[in-house]
């Protein structure tokens, strides 16, 4: 068992950009050109509340009636030494490459951070696309490679964004001292989130002069409260592919103190919890390192009863192999509350990768899931009603145990040309298939050489027509 810092993960690839917001009251900006890149930043710049400085021998007329409205300040000259004292900012927009160069240079020597419009190499800043509810901002980047991606999200999130969230955000902001009244984490959240989603809409549709009386009463409500209770949400996290979680999943994971993650989890789907969650992972590996399930309690335990709302985070469906009675019953016997979120399991991903269906009329009526191995070691079965022709299983953790799983099944009098599948990282980006046959299994595996979770497919071939996926046949490790 390990704790991490929230989010944080050695698969994350690193942000070439890290996203802030600049303060701009009485802050310096300096825009080296007078062209069409010079305006398309000064309307978006003429938001802030920026002492703006426009450099260019040769100004739109827009720029000169901006200045002439004092807006913003026009000189008309090009930019030289000692004009960017104190500036915060510099954006080259002058449309030449030689001489955005040159003040970029000068603007650099005097400490500002340096933009070249249509320049990401040599910006030292991007400016993202903005979606306005002054005083909620949301900033859309792509590290430069995708404007036009930039401008769609912004043009979606701008449809979905009620206008009047700006009011409510000056409103509350306003009472953001009140707030304090309230104990830090859980009860402020809660406080805002109803604020925010439900008396604060409600109050501004009645008018403004209604919203402020509205937060004073959602105050005292809040503040005459009990703290909630601690409890644990064992939530089905799905075989990887976050879209793949559902919507209630989503929400746990949003509304969770803690979350104690299983090790299959991927780094996306931790990316979905909230920033101040505090992240406990508690993996665990066939054969391998492992987090006892006595500390997976305890932590259970211990962090319910400290009033936290815990996400028990586990891969797949939280009730498939997922030793959930164990952690219900420990923390039943301390009175804790619990509810299941259930969650897409393995096979099912694993069996859409194949374009088959788990059942088929005049094949198979039923379908079994199977562990390729328990607390005990390697898992026994009914071998001997498996081995008939037309049944199909789905294999958990099958890997290690795939020479026994062929032993036990050919003793049994199984068909070694039975067709089985083996579908690794299911619904991933680094999904493969690999299809073999009973007799050639271990052989497989061990040429395969698969390092992520796999799930065995016993009875089943992908469909003949399906490419979508990479596939390796038994043939190509002979």
């Amino acid at each position: 068992m390990s704790y991490i810092e929230p989010n944080i993960t050695e698969d994350t690839a690193p942000m070439d950009h890290f996203p802030i917001f600049i303060a701009t009251r009485t802050a310096r900006i300096i825009v080296s050109g007078g062209g069409d890149a010079a305006l398309a930043k000064l309307r978006l710049l003429m938001k802030s509340s920026a002492r703006i400085t426009v450099f260019a021998a040769d100004a739109a007329p827009e720029i000169a009636q901006w200045h002439a409205a004092r807006k913003l300040t026009l000189v008309p000259r090009a930019m030289d030494y000692g004009d960017a004292v104190c500036a915060k900012l510099f954006y080259g927009a002058n449309e030449d490459a030689v001489e955005d160069a040159r003040t970029a240079h000068l603007a650099m020597t005097c400490g500002a951070l340096v933009n070249i419009v249509d320049n990401l190499h040599d910006s030292q800043f991007i400016t993202p696309a903005i979606v306005d509810r002054d005083p909620v901002t949301i900033a859309i980047g792509t590290e430069g490679a995708a404007p036009v991606l930039a401008r769609a999200i912004k043009a979606d999130l701008e449809e979905r964004l009620p206008q009047n969230l700006g009011t409510l955000a000056r409103i509350g902001k306003t009472f953001r001292d009140a707030a304090f009244a309230l104990p830090f984490g859980r009860a402020r959240r809660d406080f805002w989130r109803d604020y925010y989603f439900n008396t604060g809409p409600k109050a501004v549709a009645e008018g403004q002069d209604s919203v402020l009386p509205a937060l004073q009463k959602l105050l005292d409500s809040h503040l005459s409260k009990t703290a909630r209770a601690g409890h644990v949400a064992f939530v089905g996290g799905g075989p990887g592919d976050p879209e793949l979680l559902t919507l209630k999943a989503r929400r746990a994971l949003d509304e969770a103190d803690v979350v104690i993650y299983d090790r299959l989890i991927t780094p996306e789907i931790l990316e979905l919890a909230r920033r101040e969650a505090v992240m406990i992972d508690v993996g665990k590996e066939g054969f391998g390192p492992s987090t006892t399930q006595e500390r997976i309690n305890d932590l259970l335990v211990e962090h319910a009863q400290g009033g936290a709302q815990v996400v028990r985070l586990k891969s797949g469906d939280a009730t498939v192999f997922g030793r959930l009675d164990e952690e219900i019953d420990a923390i039943d016997a301390h009175g804790i509350g619990w509810h299941i979120v259930p969650g897409i399991t393995s096979a099912s991903a694993a069996v859409a990768a194949l374009g088959q269906s788990m059942t088929k009329r005049g094949r198979n009526a039923s379908v079994r899931f199977l562990t390729g191995h328990d607390t005990r070691g390697f898992a026994d079965h009914d071998w001997r009603t498996l081995a008939r022709t037309g049944e199909v299983a789905a294999i958990y953790m099958g890997k290690r145990s795939a020479r026994f799983i062929q032993g036990r099944l050919l003793m049994h009098g199984a068909d070694r040309h039975t067709p089985v599948t083996l579908i690794e990282n299911a619904s991933r980006p680094n999904q493969r298939v690999v299809e073999t046959t009973l007799a050639a299994l271990p052989d497989t595996l061990d040429a395969a050489q698969m390092s992520g979770p796999a799930l065995t497919f016993l009875g089943l071939a992908p469909r003949a027509a399906l490419a979508l996926a990479p596939t390796l046949s038994a043939q190509e490790f002979a």
